[in-house]
């Protein structure tokens, strides 16, 4: 099996951990699933030699695991710092810029104190990342960011959007969503 193959393969095992990640209401929760998922991102970079990537999804990793006992100010700024210090030690052009900043909006995620705001900001850095795994060419990449954003807006709507009784707004009568299963 090819390095590429392989690499596809660990990204597949990703999406599991990122669509389980938002589908959990507590902070914790959701930070445990994205150590996993950036642990196998990280070796997916390094197989395809995208090394800006891979320290910065090794550095999410750990950046989550300190976030999981700690979102004080002054972590999150060093681990913006350490983001922006991978970077440019491991400089490859666009992409490099692409996942510095999508890492910097999701070091802000990470270290924000609610589920809402991390979902919220979350969702900024995942943009980014879905256009360089876009421009990188890794199609499975760009399909679990494709639904990481799912899986969070999802999630978003479930706790937040359904519960102010808003609703997608589908069907008459089926309850404070609209929607009979929503009930």
């Amino acid at each position: 099996m090819s390095y590429f193959a392989i690499s596809q393969v660990l990204v597949g095992i990703a999406i599991g951990f990122d669509l389980l990640s938002f589908q959990f209401k507590q902070r914790r929760q959701i930070i445990a699933c994205l150590i996993f998922s950036c642990l196998l991102i990280a070796v997916h970079f390094a197989l395809l030699g995208h090394w800006t990537a891979t320290g910065l999804a090794a550095l999410a990793a750990v950046r989550f695991l300190a976030s999981y006992h700690t979102t004080a100010r002054p972590v999150m700024f060093f681990f913006i710092g350490a983001t922006v210090l991978v970077a440019g030690l491991t400089f490859q052009g666009l992409l490099s810029v692409l996942s510095c900043l999508g890492a910097v909006f999701g070091t802000i995620s990470t270290f924000s104190r609610d589920d809402r705001r991390l979902r919220e900001i979350m969702l900024i850095g995942t943009s980014l990342w879905l256009v360089h795994n876009i421009i990188a060419r890794t199609p499975t990449a760009v399909l679990m960011e494709a639904l990481f954003i799912g899986s969070n807006l999802l999630g978003y709507y479930r706790f937040y959007y359904r519960r102010a009784g808003k609703g997608w707004g589908w069907g008459k009568g089926a309850g404070a969503g609209g929607n009979s299963a929503d009930r």
